[in-house]
């Protein structure tokens, strides 16, 4: 029976075979993960939402499964934390924001059902920036989250609960999105692995729009194994969401089983590095692209142009469609409503609701975004933006044509102090210089750990593939994680109150 701090340091495809063969039980792991959120949240703040009883009462309704010899899959039974952006109908729903405190949508989201019927336990939801706006988990209406690394620095966003639960062993699997670097700048920050699978590859259906031409639902885990098998439950063709692909999943877990690069061609890209990018993270790319040329891969130099124009094209892109998404929340139909004292318009309820409920970033997108799709500048912002986003595009496609793989940091620098780049929205936004691409063309797209800087803090590395091909970002990751001995997981340091020091010792071992 393997004990407290072996389940908290287990891989989840471990704690899925400890499961299966009755070495344990679902609840039992769910609680050991329950005591842990509870030991070290009040530190960390990775959780908006988790509720005990609800979360057990799955666990045993998998135990009972699997007593009645169902097989639901590997990970049967193994906890999960996700996202406050995707609906789940036993807990509040509010995208960290003001305007749906205390919302409880109605409905599952479709790859909470999908984490459900495959026997996984949601745990609860996580904390992020509000409505998924930022890069350093910093602009939540309920408060922060701290790294576990390092308490005093920022663990990445807009993903950053998803993310910072993974390092404080407070679950094993995770779920983000990813509209800009969501789900890779939190996971290169944090020592894990997080994914962006390709556009259209996981449903969006029940994930709270941003930006509906850019959001990605994806997974996170701290071991790249881990992360494909999470891939594998929540991917495939949803009816329920129009841009979904209609087409087989790639076979994510055979690759990260697999991990072999021989003769796999990798492209590195030229314009992401250089001026703005720490030495550390610059040395610990330089390592990873040496391990993979060991590793039998085919490195080349490759010249993308348009991407120092991606920055520039998401910020105008993207806010024109928070812009829009965001109309709806008007304090008529549900969420926060104030100011309605009986002698006010509708307009003025709406007004006093929305500059209530909304925190000063997403005003500051909205007001960007409602200017760019404004009569008279349609064309000079939104509809340049959108020809800059079809020449990065294209980028890929030349790339794509020398190589089967492209590298790059995922982000410029490691993790900064909290507050340190609060009164300064540019430098914040350049953290996602190497992630947004991506997005823009709507390819696959990861971050895997590698290696420490100077102060002991993660650095990670990006993977980009063609689209639907996400099964070659594992083969990469798989081959990165061997080279380096494992998951980085392995050296994070104690937490005050959480794992204890012969705790962290198994770890290690």
């Amino acid at each position: 029976m393997p004990t407290t701090s072996q389940i908290l340091a287990a891989p989840a495809a471990q704690l899925g075979e400890w499961i299966a063969a009755g070495e344990t039980t679902s609840v039992e792991v769910t609680t050991a993960f329950l005591d842990q959120i509870e030991a070290v949240d009040g530190q960390v703040h990775a959780f908006l939402a988790h509720d005990r009883e609800d979360a057990l009462a799955q666990a045993r309704a998998v135990d009972e499964r699997l007593a009645a010899g169902e097989r639901p899959g590997p990970l049967a039974g193994v906890p999960v934390a996700v996202k406050d952006l995707l609906c789940y109908s036993q807990l509040p729903t509010t995208a960290a924001s003001k305007i749906l405190e205390g919302w409880v949508p109605p409905y599952d989201a479709t790859i909470v059902t999908r984490l459900q019927s495959a026997g996984l336990v949601v745990l609860g939801k996580t904390n992020l920036d509000e409505f998924a706006m930022g890069s350093s988990g910093e602009n939540s209406a309920y408060g922060a989250t701290a790294n576990p690394w390092a308490l005093d620095r920022i663990p990445g966003g807009s993903g950053s609960g998803s993310a910072a639960a993974l390092a404080a062993w407070q679950a094993p699997l995770a779920i983000g999105t990813d509209t800009g670097g969501s789900i890779r700048q939190p996971a290169a920050l944090t020592g894990t692995v997080g994914v962006k699978p390709t556009y259209g590859g996981t449903s969006r259906y029940g994930v709270i729009a941003m930006a509906s031409s850019l959001d990605q639902p994806g997974p996170c885990a701290r071991n790249v194994l881990d992360t494909a098998l999470l891939h594998e439950v929540i991917a495939g063709h949803d009816p329920m969401d129009s841009t979904s692909i209609d087409a087989p999943a790639p076979a994510v877990v055979q690759a990260a089983r697999s991990g072999d690069v021989t003769g796999l061609r990798v492209g590195v890209v030229r314009e992401l590095g250089g001026e703005g990018y720490s030495e550390a993270v610059e040395q610990a790319f330089r390592e990873a692209v040496a391990a993979l040329d060991e590793a039998g891969a085919e490195v080349v130099e490759v010249s993308c142009p348009n991407f120092e124009y991606a920055l520039g094209a998401y910020y105008l892109i993207m806010p024109a469609e928070v812009s829009s998404n965001l109309a709806r929340y008007d304090a008529m139909r549900y969420g926060l409503r104030t100011g309605d004292d009986g002698s006010r318009s509708t307009e003025e309820v709406m007004r006093a609701s929305r500059g209530a409920g909304f925190g000063d970033e997403v005003k500051r997108r909205i007001i960007i975004g409602t200017y760019a799709l404004s009569s008279g500048y349609y064309d000079a912002y939104y509809g340049s933006a959108q020809k800059v986003r079809t020449l990065i595009s294209q980028d890929f496609a030349a790339a794509f044509e020398q190589c089967d793989v492209l590298l790059s940091p995922t982000v410029p620098t490691t993790a900064w102090k909290l507050g340190e780049r609060l009164d300064d929205p540019l430098a914040m936004y350049k953290a996602d210089l190497c992630t947004i691409p991506s997005n823009l063309a709507g390819n696959a797209s990861a971050s895997f750990p590698w290696g420490l800087d100077e102060a002991g803090l993660p650095v990670g590395v990006q993977v980009m593939a063609p689209p639907m091909a996400d099964d070659r970002l594992y083969r990469v990751g798989a081959a990165l994680e061997k080279a380096r001995g494992g998951e980085l997981m392995a050296q994070a340091p104690a937490l005050a109150g959480s794992l204890k020091t012969e705790q962290k010792d198994e770890v290690a071992k």
